[in-house]
C-alpha cells in the first residue's frame, strides 16, 4: 500500500486498523541503536571534516560562525527526521518522508536528488580520502595515480558492501570507533596549542560578513550530510520507532563537538597561509603540535580509516534509497532486485557513475573537493527541504490534536530546519545550483518513462472522470445555476 495512505482516515464502514506495536511496525532489523548510531557517525565523519579546514581557509576564522549556525540547523534535522521516522517508518528516509506528503512525483524526485547526493558525495568523499594516502604515497600528486588510488577507495567499500549486511555492520563500528578517537584528541588536546597569529584575517575573503558566512556554510553543510542515514536504512534497524531517532540526534552531537573544536584547533595551530595550500590539513596540525612526522602519519592513518568507512555506510544508503523507491514503482525495478538482500544493481551502477565523476574532476576542475562539495549539497539541500516542509505541513493538518505547547516546538524545529536548507542553497554559488539543478531536471524524462509503463496519468490514486457518466448519473443533481448550500 502507498505510504500517502497511511495517514488517510479510514472508511466510516469499516473499524479502524489497530495500530501495530512498535517492534512489528516495520520489517525486522538486523541491527539496533549502537551499530544505528554508528552508521550516522560513519556516513557524517568522512575524510570530509579531514579535508574540511583547508576548504574554509580562504575565508579565515569567521566560518567558524558558519559552523555553529550550521550545526544548529544539522540538529534541527535530526530532531525533523527523528520525528518523521517515528510517523513513517520503513527504509527510504527523505524520499518516503515526501512521498507521504506530496504524492508519487515528489517522492520521485527526492529518491532522484538523494541518489546523486550518495554517489557525488561518495566521489567528494574518495578525493578528500586520496589526500591523505598521498602522505604515505605519491606525495607529488600524480593525477593518473590520484585517480587510480580513488577507484580502489570507491570499489573496496563496495565489495564489503556485496558480500552482505553483517560484514557492513560490523566494519562500520570498527571504522567509527577508529575515526572517532583521533578526531575527539584533536578536538580536546589539541586546543592547548592554539596561537592567535595563525588565524589570519578574521573575514579573510574580502567580502562581507555575511556573503563570507553563508559561502562558508554552505561548504560546512557538507560535513552533516549523512545524518538521515539512520532513517534511509530504516528497514533493517531493530525497533526504528525508537532507535532511528536517538541514532539521529546522538550522532549528530557527536559529530558537532569533534567537528567544531577540531576545526578550531586546526586553524590555531597552522598558518592560514599554509591551510590554504594543505591537502592534509589534520596531518599538518598534528605535526606543528608534536614535531616530526609521526603524529602527523597517525592523523593520516585515521583520515584513511575514516574514509573507508563514510564510503561503506554510503555505498549501503546509495542503494537503500533507489531499492526502497523501486519497490513502490517509482524508480526502475532493476534496483529493487538484490541478491541476499543486497540492492547489487544500485551498488555497482552507483560506483560506477561515482568512478567517472572522480576521474572527469581530477582532470577538469581545479578545486575538486570544493567543487564535489557544492555538488553535493545542492542535491543533498533538496530532500532536506522536502522532508523539512513534509513535518511541517503533518504538524499543521493533523498534528493539531497534540498539546500547542508541544505543537508550536515541534513547528518551530521544522521551520528553523527549513529556513537553514534554503538559506544553505543560496549560499552554495551559482555553478553548483547550476549542476545540481541540471542533474535534478534530468531525472524528469525517468518519470515520465516510468509513469507510461505504468500506463497511469496523474496521480496513481485518482479514479478516471467519465463526463457521460456523470451527467447521467441519478446521483448527479441538475444544474440549477445557484451555488451548493
Amino acid at each position: 500500500m502507498s505510504t500517502r495512505m497511511n495517514n488517510e482516515a479510514p472508511d466510516a464502514a469499516q473499524p479502524a486498523p489497530q495500530a501495530p506495536p512498535p517492534d512489528k511496525a516495520a520489517p525486522t532489523g538486523r541491527f539496533g541503536l549502537p551499530t544505528a548510531t554508528a552508521l550516522v557517525i560513519g556516513s557524517v565523519i568522512g575524510t570530509g571534516v579531514f579535508a574540511l579546514p583547508s576548504a574554509l581557509a580562504p575565508y579565515g576564522p569567521i566560518s567558524l560562525v558558519a559552523f555553529v549556525l550550521v550545526t544548529i540547523g544539522a540538529l534541527a534535522l535530526a530532531f525533523t527526521f527523528g520525528a518523521l521516522s517515528k510517523r513513517v517508518p520503513g527504509s527510504g528516509g527523505p524520499y518516503v518522508y515526501a512521498r507521504d506528503a506530496f504524492g508519487d512525483f515528489g517522492g520521485f524526485l527526492n529518491a532522484w536528488s538523494y541518489w546523486i547526493t550518495a554517489w557525488a558525495g561518495n566521489a567528494a568523499i574518495v578525493v578528500a580520502w586520496v589526500g591523505y594516502v598521498e602522505v604515505f604515497w605519491n606525495s607529488g600528486h600524480a593525477k593518473t595515480w590520484s585517480i587510480v588510488i580513488a577507484m580502489v577507495g570507491l570499489w573496496i567499500p563496495a565489495a564489503i558492501n556485496l558480500s552482505g549486511v553483517r560484514s557492513m555492520a560490523v566494519t562500520q563500528i570498527v571504522t567509527s570507533v577508529l575515526k572517532f578517537v583521533p578526531l575527539l584528541f584533536m578536538a580536546t588536546i589539541g586546543l592547548l596549542f592554539i596561537r592567535v597569529h595563525n588565524f589570519g584575517p578574521f573575514n579573510a575573503g574580502g567580502t562581507s560578513a555575511g556573503s563570507a558566512i553563508s559561502a562558508a556554510a554552505a561548504i560546512a553543510l557538507f560535513s552533516y550530510i549523512g545524518i538521515e542515514t539512520a532513517s534511509v536504512a530504516a528497514g533493517r534497524v531493530r525497533n526504528p520507532r525508537r532507535n532511528v531517532g536517538r541514532a539521529t540526534v546522538l550522532g549528530t552531537i557527536g559529530c558537532a563537538v569533534v567537528y567544531i573544536l577540531g576545526t578550531l584547533t586546526v586553524f590555531g595551530t597552522v598558518s592560514n597561509a599554509a591551510l590554504r595550500k594543505s591537502s592534509a590539513p589534520f596531518t599538518d596540525s598534528a605535526d606543528a603540535i608534536f614535531g616530526g612526522r609521526w603524529a602527523g602519519q597517525t592523523v593520516a592513518v585515521a583520515a584513511i580509516v575514516s574514509g573507508l568507512g563514510a564510503l561503506i555506510g554510503w555505498t549501503l544508503v546509495v542503494g537503500e534509497m533507489p531499492m526502497a523507491a523501486a519497490k513502490d514503482r517509482l524508480f526502475p525495478a532493476v534496483f529493487a532486485r538484490t541478491r541476499r538482500g543486497v540492492p547489487v544493481f544500485g551498488i555497482v551502477s552507483s560506483t560506477l557513475l561515482a568512478s567517472v565523476l572522480t576521474a572527469v574532476s581530477y582532470t577538469r576542475f581545479e578545486k575538486v573537493f570544493t567543487t564535489l562539495v557544492l555538488l553535493s549539497v545542492v542535491t543533498a539541500v533538496i530532500p532536506y527541504l522536502f522532508s523539512a516542509g513534509a513535518q511541517l505541513y503533518w504538524l499543521l493538518t493533523r498534528g493539531r490534536q497534540t498539546q500547542w505547547q508541544h505543537l508550536v516546538r515541534d513547528c518551530g524545529v521544522s521551520g528553523v530546519a527549513l529556513v537553514f536548507s534554503f538559506w544553505s542553497l543560496a549560499g552554495s554559488g551559482y555553478q553548483a545550483v547550476y549542476y545540481g539543478t541540471f542533474c535534478l531536471l534530468m531525472g524528469l524524462p525517468v518519470y515520465i518513462w516510468l509513469k507510461v509503463g505504468r500506463g497511469e496519468y496523474g496521480e496513481s490514486l485518482v479514479v478516471p472522470f467519465d463526463s457521460t457518466a456523470a451527467l447521467t448519473s441519478p446521483a448527479c443533481p441538475p444544474d440549477t445555476g445557484q451555488l451548493p448550500q
